[in-house]
């Protein structure tokens, strides 16, 4: 094991944690490998990895842990009873969760006298090991630094703060802005496809429209932060009267609308609030409080 490499475990070997573990092994890290059903883990020791017969041996064999498993649940049912030899050991969950169970098993784990960072895996197994590709950790920072070398063998790390929850919060908001995004560009391209373009034809100009797009949210952000929306490009007022031009071509079309009239709605109920010539970005109040909008 070289210096600069230290010992890796990596509990759970479904398809991230088997990727999590093959590239620690391509790093030139020494790795434990633990499994429920032992025989997932036979590709990584042809490989190199060292298979550990109990979590106690797995968590023993190396001064990090990263545990990757279906829920929460199965995380405490393998951890739970042997949270002994946890004690001076670093705990990294990348297990998908709320920022309510990143909570509650920080402070177990600090129980159990082990540091603890909560993870977020913002890509699929291929994409482990390409530094474009982001993973998030909150918890404190002194043990984020002291293992950011091998957290940057998996892609690029971003500590996001010493709350444990943040990391489970941002995966769950950026998912939510994926499947938003995804789901705009499949009615974009189901509107366009009713006129045969294909969506091989459409998806490029698409693209260079999300980098505009990306544009209005660096200049929306500050607003957000300011609670002021100076409707100095588009308003909600205008954006209202675009929309019914979308909705309009997809009803001629055929095409299912119920996600621009969400949109509509929430404008509608923006602008109701007093909104209208502000920009889009004021949308947000209505969002942070939709109880109060009737």
């Amino acid at each position: 094991m070289h210096a600069d490499r230290p010992a890796v475990t990596v509990m759970g070997l479904g398809s991230m944690g088997s990727a999590l573990a093959a590239v620690l092994l391509e790093r030139g890290h020494e790795t434990t490998v633990w499994n429920r059903s032992a025989h997932r883990a036979q590709s990584l020791v042809d490989r190199g990895a060292r298979l550990a017969a109990t979590p106690e041996e797995a968590i023993a064999a190396s001064p990090l842990t990263l545990v990757c498993v279906l829920d929460y649940e199965a995380l405490h049912a393998v951890l739970d009873p042997v949270a002994g030899s946890l004690a001076g050991k670093v705990l990294v969950n990348l297990t998908s969760g709320s920022p309510e169970q990143a909570h509650k098993t920080a402070a177990w784990a600090r129980s159990h006298a082990a540091d603890y960072l909560d993870g977020a895996i913002m890509t699929t197994p291929p994409g482990v090991g390409n530094p474009e590709m982001m993973f998030l950790y909150s918890g404190p920072h002194t043990v984020f630094e002291a293992h950011r070398p091998t957290l940057a063998s998996l892609g690029d790390p971003l500590h996001l703060g010493t709350d444990p929850g943040l990391a489970s919060l941002y995966d769950a908001a950026l998912l939510g802005l994926m499947w938003s995004t995804m789901t705009g560009w499949l009615h974009g391209t189901a509107l366009v496809g009713a006129e045969r373009t294909p969506a091989t034809a459409f998806t490029p100009v698409a693209i260079r429209w999300l980098s505009a797009v990306a544009g209005f949210l660096t200049t929306y952000a500050p607003q957000v932060d300011a609670g002021h929306y100076p409707g100095e490009d588009a308003t909600v007022d205008v954006q209202i009267a675009a929309i019914d031009h979308l909705i309009h071509a997809a009803a001629a079309r055929g095409i299912d609308n119920a996600l621009p009239e969400l949109l509509k709605s929430a404008m509608e109920r923006t602008k109701a609030a007093g909104h209208g010539s502000d920009s889009y970005a004021s949308v947000i109040e209505v969002l942070k409080s939709p109880a109060d909008d009737t």
